[in-house]
C-alpha cells in the first residue's frame, strides 16, 4: 500500500497525471490537509473541506495566485516581468469581490442560458460537419477530429474571429496551462508561458481596439461596451480574454474526450445510452464527476487559518483537488464506479460558489449535442487502444492527447 511518506514524489510524477486516484484516496483518508514540499502547497482532498474553501473568499483568494508560480525564484526576476505583471492584474478568474462581482456582471450575459440556446443550431451544424468529414473512414482520433475542433470553433465564433485562429488558441493554451498545477515550475515552463502571454495579449489588445471602433455581437464587444455593472479596463478585458482563450475550449475538449473514453470502457452503459438518449444528461454529469476536466484549483491564503486541525499560514498556496473531492465516499456512494444513473450527483467539476464556471451551460450544451450525434451516427465506435493517452504535461488538467477509435 502507498505510504503517506511516498506521496510527495508521486504528486509530481507523470504516473500521477495518468492515474491520480490511488494517491488521492490515500491522502483523503489519512492526510486530508497535506503539505507537499514537491508542489510547494497544501493539498486538499475531502469534498467538504474543498467546499468550505470555495465559500471562504476572505481566506482562500483567487487574486495573485498564479503570479506566485515565479515567487520562489531568486531575484532578480526581470526576465519574467511580463509574466508576473499579467498574473498580478485582476481579471474575471483572478479576482475576488467586489471586483469579481463587477466583472462577472459584465461578462455573464454572453453565457446566459437563452444565449446558449440560440447557439445550439450552430453547434449542431459544426458537429455534423466534423462527423461528415470522418464518417466514411474506418478510424478517427476523437481529440483531433472532434473534441478539440468543436469548442475551438465555437470559441472563435463567440470571440468574433476566424475559425482559423483555433489552432493558435490551442497553442497558447498549451503553453499557459503547462506551468499551472505545480507551485514551483521550472524556468522553461515559465518562459514558454510568458512568450504565449506576450503574443496573446498583443492579439487581444488589437482586437479590443477593433471592437471599440466597430462593435459586434461577440464577447470582446460585450466587455468593451458600457454595462449596468460598469465598464472593464483594457487590462481587465485582456486578463479575462486570456481566461477565455485557455479555459474556453480545453475543458470542453476534456469533457468530450474523457466522456467517450469512459463510455467506451463501459460498453454496457454505451449500449444503454444508444437505447435511451434521455440518459445523456445524467451521463454527462457522471463523466464530469468521474473524470473531472479540471483536476485541481489553486488558492492563495490571505491570512492564517485552520482547516481539519492543521494551521495553514498566510501566503501559502492551496490546491483544491477536485478529482479527489468528486470521489469522496462521504458524498458519493461507491465513488470509483462509473454509473450514468447516479442521482444525486453534486460534483464539483465546475467549481462552487461565486467562482462557479461561467461557461458551464455552454460546455454541457456542447457535450450533449456531441454525445447525441455520436450515438446516432457512429454507434459502433470502439477503442483502438485500452491504454489511455493522457496529456502528462498539464498537471491542472485531466485531458487526453489523443483518443484513436474505430468506427
Amino acid at each position: 500500500m502507498l505510504k503517506v511518506s511516498d506521496i510527495d514524489a508521486a504528486l509530481v510524477s507523470p504516473d500521477f497525471v495518468r492515474d491520480p486516484y490511488a494517491v488521492l484516496d490515500v491522502l483523503r483518508e489519512r492526510d486530508a490537509v497535506h503539505w507537499s514540499g514537491s508542489l510547494g502547497a497544501w493539498v486538499l482532498t475531502r469534498y467538504h473541506d474543498i467546499v468550505a474553501t470555495f465559500n471562504d473568499l476572505g481566506t482562500f483568494s483567487n487574486e495573485g495566485r498564479l503570479a506566485r508560480a515565479a515567487a520562489y525564484l531568486p531575484e532578480p526576476r526581470s526576465e519574467l516581468a511580463e509574466f508576473e505583471a499579467h498574473y498580478k492584474t485582476k481579471g474575471l478568474l483572478h479576482s475576488d469581490p467586489p471586483d469579481h462581482t463587477r466583472m462577472r456582471r459584465v461578462v455573464a450575459p454572453g453565457f446566459a442560458p437563452r444565449v446558449i440556446d440560440r447557439m445550439r443550431p450552430r453547434i449542431q451544424q459544426i458537429v455534423d460537419r466534423l462527423i461528415d468529414h470522418v464518417e466514411s473512414q474506418s478510424h478517427l482520433d476523437v481529440i483531433h477530429d472532434l473534441a478539440f475542433p468543436l469548442p475551438a470553433t465555437v470559441l472563435a465564433d463567440m470571440m468574433g474571429v476566424s475559425v482559423d485562429k483555433g489552432p493558435v488558441f490551442r497553442e497558447w493554451a498549451d503553453r499557459l496551462l503547462g506551468f499551472q498545477g505545480v507551485n514551483r515550475p521550472g524556468m522553461t515552463l515559465l518562459s514558454a508561458a510568458q512568450d504565449a502571454l506576450i503574443e496573446a495579449r498583443a492579439y487581444l489588445a488589437e482586437l479590443i481596439e477593433l471592437r471599440r471602433r466597430a462593435p459586434g455581437q461577440d464577447l470582446i464587444s460585450l466587455m468593451t461596451a458600457e454595462a449596468d455593472g460598469g465598464t472593464l479596463t483594457d487590462a481587465e478585458i485582456i486578463n479575462t480574454g486570456m481566461t477565455l482563450l485557455t479555459a474556453g475550449h480545453e475543458t470542453t475538449t476534456s469533457l468530450i474526450g474523457n466522456g467517450l473514453l469512459t463510455l467506451l470502457q463501459h460498453r454496457d452503459q454505451w449500449n444503454e445510452l444508444r437505447e435511451d438518449r434521455s440518459l445523456v444528461g445524467s451521463a454527462i454529469e457522471e463523466i464530469l464527476r468521474f473524470e473531472s476536466p479540471v483536476s485541481r484549483q489553486p488558492r492563495l491564503l490571505k491570512h492564517d487559518t485552520m482547516l481539519s486541525s492543521r494551521v495553514l499560514p498566510k501566503g501559502d498556496m492551496v490546491f483544491q483537488m477536485l478529482g479527489a473531492a468528486n470521489r469522496d465516499p462521504r458524498v458519493f456512494a461507491d465513488p470509483a464506479t462509473f454509473t450514468i444513473h447516479r442521482n444525486p450527483n453534486r460534483h464539483l467539476a465546475f467549481g462552487h460558489g461565486i467562482h462557479f464556471c461561467i461557461g458551464a451551460t455552454l460546455a454541457r450544451a456542447e457535450g450533449e449535442i456531441v454525445f447525441h450525434s455520436v450515438l446516432e451516427r457512429l454507434p459502433q465506435m470502439r477503442l483502438v487502444d485500452q491504454v489511455a493517452d493522457w496529456d502528462t504535461a498539464k498537471a491542472n488538467s485531466r485531458v487526453l492527447r489523443s483518443l484513436p477509435v474505430s468506427i
